[in-house]
């Protein structure tokens, strides 16, 4: 029994634990994922973004009360749209940092965040943003969404500007509140 409990023995059980507690808990998975993003991983790079892309449809979102909100509509508006769900864990580890870039926009009436859960389940999803004390507006897609805006992969981050062209694309997860966003942001906001 001692020649089984040796140091070396212990700590890859330790590390095998902590494997598998990463693999299979969702929270887990994202913990280390944000911590990942917070040390300078996974970042938004806004900067290298192609030139605007005109979005020809019209893309329809609805909150938990019932109110929808065409993409058309806000034109002369920013936006940022990102395509989450709760069982993700990439987007659970990006959630803090949306998050805390939407309160720091969030006075600002010319920039528009629109939390889209992509399973449809807004009850479940404010449920989430409540447990963890998130302040953003959540939505479902109620219309047809192209392909070049959301082709199915979690989570999914585009920016629209003012003309409703799109700046940026982002398929998986990131750090947005990094800086570099925020004042992408505000520059597109300020622009004519």
């Amino acid at each position: 029994m001692r020649k089984l409990l040796t140091k070396g023995n212990l700590i890859n059980g330790v590390i095998i634990i902590a494997l598998l507690v990463v693999v299979f808990v969702p929270p887990a998975k994202a913990l280390l994922m944000r911590g990942l993003m917070s040390i300078g991983f996974f970042k938004a790079d806004v900067m290298q973004q192609a030139p605007a892309v005109p979005v020809i449809a019209d893309i329809a979102f609805q909150n938990a009360a019932g109110q929808t909100v065409h993409l058309n509509q806000l034109k002369g508006k920013v936006v940022f749209l990102n395509f989450w769900a709760t069982w993700c864990p990439p987007c659970r580890a990006e959630m803090p940092s949306i998050n805390t870039l939407h309160q720091k926009l969030k006075a600002d009436s010319s920039i528009v965040f629109i939390m889209v859960d992509a399973d449809s389940q807004l009850n479940l999803a404010a449920q989430f943003m409540t447990k963890y004390a998130y302040d953003l507006p959540l939505y479902q897609v109620v219309s047809d969404v192209p392909q070049s805006i959301y082709s199915g992969s979690l989570p999914t981050t585009v920016i629209f500007n003012k003309a409703g062209e799109m700046v940026f694309k982002h398929d998986g997860m990131a750090n947005y509140d990094s800086g570099e966003v925020e004042e992408f942001l505000t520059k597109l906001a300020a622009a004519k």
